[in-house]
């Protein structure tokens, strides 16, 4: 499964240019057959690698932060499994809402 679209990389484009609170999770990354889960919602424009949302490993302490692109193509789960893209993400809420409700515990 290809991680990063054109559609998914203008998406993350065009959230640079919005206040940080109007940024949308454009995408959700996850591990299949394990529990961590990355939602992004920018990507940075001088370095296409470096991906930035909420990173949630599944050790019970989710962080903003930025991630590797090529790590997350390259990165296998306790099965062998490579990240996935959530194909029935719905990007209508903002980073802000993704976070809010992950530290309390709902996603």
């Amino acid at each position: 499964m290809k991680l990063m679209t054109k559609a998914i990389q203008s998406q993350l484009e065009k959230n640079r240019e919005l206040p940080e609170d109007d940024r949308k999770v454009v995408v959700k990354y996850f591990t299949p057959d394990g529990a961590a889960t990355w939602w992004i919602s920018e990507r940075d424009p001088h370095n296409p690698d470096l991906l930035f949302g909420l990173c949630d490993l599944g050790l019970g302490c989710a962080e903003l932060g930025s991630v590797s692109l090529r790590e997350l193509e390259e990165l296998r789960g306790a099965f062998g499994l490579p990240v996935e893209r959530d194909l029935f993400w719905d990007s209508t809420q903002t980073l802000a809402e993704v976070t809010e409700k992950s530290f309390e515990g709902i996603m």
